[in-house]
């Protein structure tokens, strides 16, 4: 017996050159008499049909020597019509080895060895195969001595029963066999009447019976042994009309017979069907999925459009394959086989996974598949490169004369014709992306599916809960709904961005569980998937330098990442797995969260005194209020975090409705369709965002001293506003901060008064909005949008406690200055045109555009640069200077000194110490008079409104 894969089957969808006419018996076929342009197989054949209705074929090659003979019996398991007289096909492919009078077994079998024949033989559903191949100069003998064979087959009584015992040794070992096992038991589910319902060897007891049907072996003999059922193919270095004489001398004097069987026509199926097949002792689990086909009409598209759909959904370049087999190694094995049958027959899809459980979850990703051949048009080119490679594996295939002749004998036996194979190929060339749905809505149906588990188990637990594929299909049908909202920025650009922006963060921290968030976030980007690790995904990315990281914030976690427009698939199908199947890995959590606690420990409140002052001055002023915990969470609760509590905040926060979605750069339909359909696969969610309290009223000055071991002293301080970028005086708030203290600028004020006119420290900004990180950068990142903001001045690290002292100082003496006096029409218009001119820079980055037209989305103000330039067209001073009165104060504000001397820093600022200004060099008289005031100007925070705190008690 012999089947093929589906690798091996796909060779039939090309043409070879050849017509048979029917006005003469014979006919030499060339490949400029061809009727199909397209046709692949250029050698000349000459075909007779002989007055006995033996269908001969010569196909002359230019190899040398050899010559391939074949021929094809049109008798296989089909024509076994006949109650418990199975496998008799099977079997006289095993007693035409015996031999006849003239040419007993031993005598033939010496003559052939002598000649280095290679004789062998193979039954089908629906045809036997007898080939041989030998040098041109035996030729006339074997033909001799094939044709008393196929006319006086003779053998004994012993033979006969002896070959049936070899035969039931056969089906054992064969059974033995997973494959075939399973092919039994699905033939013998699906079919009621036809006789596919057995497999070539026949039913286990008819096999049995055997020895004992000598008589019935000689009338099957009879019947179907006649010219009017065989094709003689003979390919190779022969003269075609020698060759054909031959042939008649010995073949033509060979009597038609009359016979012809009635095979039993299936009734169609009703019903799904299932079966369990136990196999003791056998490793792992098989599932088989099969569905009934289309019967063999080559000049129809069905039959090479379900070829085609086996290859594409199935196949090992199929995307199941490599989420199965490759990516998740749920399975070990995956393949479809479709057997080209005259019948309707099966086909089918193989998969070995090695745990019970796994069964249902193969089986269900094997009928979301086929729901999506139903629903979904493939891809053209991916179809046409599928057919290219069809076309090419068969070229590449016919590289010897028995290769040819095997070729042909496949196909002959349907019609004795070898057009058939230009037709199937013609069809499949014909099939587009329509017809591979149309074609998989007409077969793969529920009623045509027959499905066969097989293990060492009595029974696989939990498999009958099984959704059909209707309902699968119904689903899929219906239109993606997307609880998300997508901001497509798609363009020409060739580097791709992707931000996947959810509007949660660690405002969403519950109590105790401080840090989650992050970690969370941190296990998403920066861990594996359940089918790779984080270092398989880093090794995968670096050759095509794609990125995927994140950002956390009180009410925002953005998900990023880049990458060239011809790797985006390879890059999504890596970050996809990351965030919507996260591995959750043990190893990964214990290394995030050694990185988040370490971070902490020895990043922010051991080395960034800087960054330190300005998270403590929010942890103050938010107290009790979500915003409180520093967004990488509190050292104690990130040790006691557990894997679950990232999951639970997971399944909780990572929805839909908390999802807006980023699109920049040529990122093909194809792989932006899928991302959008895939993150419809998140759970839906209730809250599109954090509902945020107003932060907790501040009353009074107050100051927090953090000792620590500094060389110098690092100042923040601020107060709460009421003003967001969505606030009708955001604008004019937004140009006072640059005039005051635009972010590493040596145009500010701060900066001119504390840094380029006194020299005491590196730099003096003010904000009104969130700038971490700004050490290390000149511009603001995007998406750190809050619904609560802060009016903050960061003064650099000074000298001194008494430096620190006196340039606090002088930003609130000019700070009062500013509220008293508000901005001049010179300093008012020189910021805004300032800022008219340098808002692009904000977004001169494909990602920073995009990042600022998503933070544009949650704001509700739209693009940010014509925003924020038609906000500063319509400002005049006036409303600047009505702001400033508005929103900025002194009298309610919380002072952060980071300093190695807390005792010293706390008795200066109770006590209003004088904290002189000495200089290295000459200062103008008008400075040093201004000092002198300033020296003592009070900054008024009673004594009991101080708190000193060491470092190691900071975000414990």
């Amino acid at each position: 017996m012999k089947f093929k894969l589906l690798a091996t089957s796909l060779a039939v969808t090309l043409a070879l050159t050849g017509c048979i006419s029917n006005n003469s018996k014979q006919n030499v076929v060339t490949t400029e008499s061809a009727a199909v342009s397209n046709k692949v197989f250029s050698q000349e054949y000459v075909i007779e049909e002989l007055d006995n209705g033996l269908r001969v074929m010569i196909v002359k090659t230019d190899y040398p020597d050899v010559v391939s003979l074949q021929i094809p019996v049109s008798v296989g398991s089909r024509d076994e019509v006949e109650a418990g007289k199975t496998g008799f096909a099977h079997f006289f492919e095993h007693m035409m080895f015996k031999g006849s009078e003239k040419y007993p077994q031993d005598v033939y079998s010496d003559i052939l060895k002598n000649s280095g024949v290679d004789n062998r033989a193979y039954t089908t559903n629906d045809y036997t195969n007898y080939y041989l191949s030998f040098s041109k100069e035996h030729l006339n003998k074997v033909l001799e001595i094939e044709a008393d064979i196929f006319q006086n087959l003779s053998y004994t009584e012993e033979q006969f029963r002896t070959e049936a015992l070899t035969v039931k040794g056969e089906y054992l070992k064969n059974n033995a066999n997973p494959v075939r096992k399973l092919l039994s038991a699905v033939r013998k589910e699906a079919f009621d009447t036809h006789t596919y319902k057995h497999t070539t060897m026949g039913f286990f007891e008819d096999i049995e019976a055997m020895p004992d049907q000598m008589a019935y072996g000689q009338t099957f003999f009879e019947r179907f042994y006649k010219p009017e059922y065989v094709s003689m193919i003979i390919v190779g270095d022969v003269d075609p009309q020698e060759t054909m004489n031959a042939v008649k001398q010995h073949w033509g004097n060979w009597k038609k017979g009359d016979f012809k069987a009635e095979v039993p026509v299936e009734p169609k199926q009703t019903e799904a069907k299932y079966v369990h097949e136990q196999f003791e002792g056998m490793p792992g689990h098989w599932l088989l999925v099969s569905y009934k086909g289309a019967p063999w009409l080559p000049e129809k598209k069905d039959r090479a459009a379900l070829d085609l759909i086996s290859e594409l959904y199935f196949g090992e370049n199929s995307a199941l394959y490599q989420e199965l087999v490759v990516d998740k190694q749920i399975a070990s094995q995956m393949f479809p086989y479709n057997p080209e049958t005259k019948d309707p027959g099966l086909l089918h899809v193989f998969v070995k996974v090695e745990k019970e459980q796994d069964l249902a979850r193969v089986r269900d990703a094997v009928n979301r598949t086929y729901a999506e051949a139903r629903t979904e048009l493939v891809d053209e080119d991916k179809l046409a490169a599928l057919k290219s490679n069809r076309k090419y594996s068969f070229i590449n295939g016919l590289d010897s004369s028995q290769a040819i002749a095997s070729t042909l004998a496949r196909y002959m036996h349907f019609k004795r014709d070898p057009e058939v194979i230009n037709q199937l190929y013609s069809s499949a060339d014909s099939v587009t992306s329509t017809d591979i749905r149309a074609v998989a809505n007409k077969y793969f149906v529920d009623t045509n599916r027959t499905t066969v588990t097989m293990s060492d188990l009595d029974k696989v637990s939990g498999f009958e809960e099984e959704k059909p594929l209707s309902v699968l299909v119904n689903q899929a049908k219906q239109p993606v709904e997307q609880h998300f909202k997508v901001l497509d920025k798609t363009n020409s650009s060739p580097l791709v961005d992707v931000n996947l922006l959810f509007y949660t963060g660690a405002a969403a921290d519950p109590a105790g569980k401080k840090g989650v968030a992050a970690l969370t976030a941190a296990m998403i980007a920066n861990g594996g998937s359940q089918t790779k690790s984080y270092k398989e995904i880093q090794a995968a990315l670096y050759p095509i330098a794609g990125s995927f990281g994140y950002q956390i914030d009180k009410e925002m976690i953005s998900l990023h990442g880049r990458v060239h427009k011809d790797n985006a698939q390879q890059w999504y199908d890596l970050i996809s797995a990351q965030l919507l199947e996260p591995g959750f890995r043990e190893d990964d959590f214990k290394r995030l969260k050694k990185e988040l606690i370490d971070g902490i420990k020895s990043g922010l409140k051991s080395s960034n005194d800087e960054e330190l002052g300005k998270e403590v001055l929010y942890h103050k002023l938010y107290q009790g209020h979500p915003y409180e915990s520093y967004n990488f969470g509190d050292l104690s609760d990130l040790e006691a975090l557990t894997l679950a509590d990232v999951k639970a905040f997971y399944q909780r926060e990572f929805t839909q409705a908390k999802l807006n979605v980023g699109v920049t750069g040529a990122l093909s339909n194809t792989v932006k369709a899928q991302m959008l359909r895939d993150l419809a696969k998140l759970p839906k969610g209730e809250e599109a965002r954090l509902m945020v309290p107003d932060a907790p009223v501040l009353s009074g000055r107050h100051a927090t001293i953090v000792e620590k071991s500094a060389k110098s002293t690092a100042v923040s301080f601020g107060f709460p506003i009421d003003t967001i970028r969505s606030s009708k005086d955001w604008t004019a708030l937004w140009l006072v901060r640059s005039y005051f203290g635009e972010h590493r600028s040596s145009n500010s004020f701060l900066y001119k008064r504390i840094r380029q006119t006194r020299g005491m420290n590196y730099g003096d900004y003010s904000y009104i909005e969130y700038f971490p990180r700004g050490m290390f950068q000149t511009k603001p990142d995007a998406n750190l949008g809050r619904s609560e903001q802060i009016f903050q001045i960061w003064l650099r690290p000074l000298r001194s406690n008494n430096d620190a002292h006196f340039a606090t100082r002088v930003a609130k003496f000019e700070l009062d200055k500013l509220i008293a006096n508000g901005m001049s029409d010179k300093d008012f218009n020189a910021t805004r045109n300032f800022l008219s001119n340098f808002v692009p820079q904000l977004v001169a980055s494909q990602s920073r555009q995009l990042g600022y037209a998503l933070d544009g989305e949650y704001y509700n103000t739209g693009n940010f640069v014509e925003y924020v330039r038609k906000q500063l067209a319509t400002l005049t001073v006036d409303d600047v200077n009505r702001v400033i009165k508005e929103t900025l104060q002194t009298e309610n504000m919380h002072y952060v000194f980071i300093t190695g001397d807390g005792k010293d820093m706390q008795q200066r600022l109770a006590s209003e110490q004088v904290s002189p200004m000495k200089y290295n060099s000459d200062k103008p008289d008008t400075l040093i008079n201004e000092d002198k005031h300033i020296e003592s100007y009070q900054l008024s925070i009673p004594a009991a409104n101080i708190d000193v705190q060491d470092v190691k008690r900071l975000f414990e």
